[in-house]
């Protein structure tokens, strides 16, 4: 019997990518699988059935079952009618993995008002839109997983990505918070960090296939398979009765590498009894900013006002 046997999982962004490889793996597991994607470029124009129904052909073919849904998770009524499709279709829902995104990158002072809110209702509402009629089943029948997807750029920073970054960094928080609402209706919820090849990260200037994302690699230096199938694993065990007790985490994930995120903690700390005057923030402030660093410091032959000494080119 199959980790995910007799469960129901709606996995929105399932008709390539990441989301593809869960879905397959889903149904390996033996879990019925909807399959959304409304088949859409990267940046969010177009449409096409293609991609979900080739999904579920796959998974068909292999005597496994799956069902399609086209919708926007863009709206509450697409939200509501993936949800519906799993209840229609197979009459419950244990399982949601939010991965639905595009991208519109811009440097943000280029950035346009749509450009923003467009990238914002794929992935931070679209979120919402899923969840929220996804939690009251799952409230009601007193179980089930939502996993999320957020993303390095939400965590760490990427140039040119100020829309998706804050919206990756909203559905961090996000959830947070719906960990704490549904835990004590039995529903676990988490998220995901993925770094892996495909069709999004194939948009962003810098990103060429053979070379990393930047990163510190902290976790393990060196490691550059970014195959989007390597996301699955992690997502099915947090899908699966075995990660009950597993709630409101991120982890970041790819190739061989899953390490859970610690949560913003204070890390240094100036104190005194009563209000800071600004000549002490000025003599205290540099000193507990020992060890950080500028992510994008000005070049050196910039003068900056404050800067106390020209660095030589």
């Amino acid at each position: 019997m199959g980790l995910l046997e007799g469960k129901v999982a709606a996995v929105t962004g399932a008709g390539r990518g990441i989301g593809r490889g869960i879905s397959i793996l889903f149904a390996e597991l033996g879990a019925s699988v909807v399959v959304n994607d409304p088949g859409v470029n990267p940046d969010g124009t177009g449409h096409d059935d293609g991609p979900a129904d080739q999904v579920v052909a796959e998974i068909t073919k292999m005597g496994l079952t799956a069902a399609p849904n086209y919708d926007t998770v863009a709206t509450a009524e697409g939200g509501e009618n993936i949800i519906k499709t799993a209840l229609d279709t197979f009459g419950r829902l244990d399982i949601l993995v939010n991965n639905a995104g595009i991208l519109r990158d811009r440097m943000i002072f280029n950035m346009s008002e749509q450009e923003w809110d467009e990238v914002m209702a794929v992935h931070l509402k679209g979120h919402f839109n899923c969840t929220k009629p996804a939690s009251v089943i799952m409230r009601q029948q007193r179980c089930g997983r939502i996993i999320n997807f957020s993303s390095e750029s939400g965590l760490f920073g990427n140039a040119g990505q100020a829309n998706y970054g804050a919206a990756k960094s909203g559905i961090a928080g996000f959830t947070r918070v719906v960990a704490r609402d549904m835990g004590r209706y039995g529903v676990t919820c988490n998220a995901i960090a993925p770094r892996a090849w495909t069709r999004l990260t194939a948009t962003i200037p810098q990103q060429r296939p053979g070379t990393p994302p930047p990163s510190d690699d902290a976790e393990a230096p060196g490691i550059t398979r970014m195959d989007p199938d390597d996301i699955a694993p992690m997502t099915a065990y947090l899908a699966s009765d075995e990660a009950w007790n597993v709630n409101g985490q991120v982890f970041h994930v790819y190739g061989g590498i899953v390490a859970v995120l610690q949560h913003p903690t204070p890390w240094k700390s100036i104190f005194k009894r009563g209000m800071w005057e600004l000549d002490e923030l000025s003599a205290m402030v540099p000193h507990m900013m020992e060890g950080t660093t500028n992510p994008a410091p000005p070049p050196p032959d910039l003068e900056i006002p404050g800067r106390t000494a020209k660095v030589a080119t």
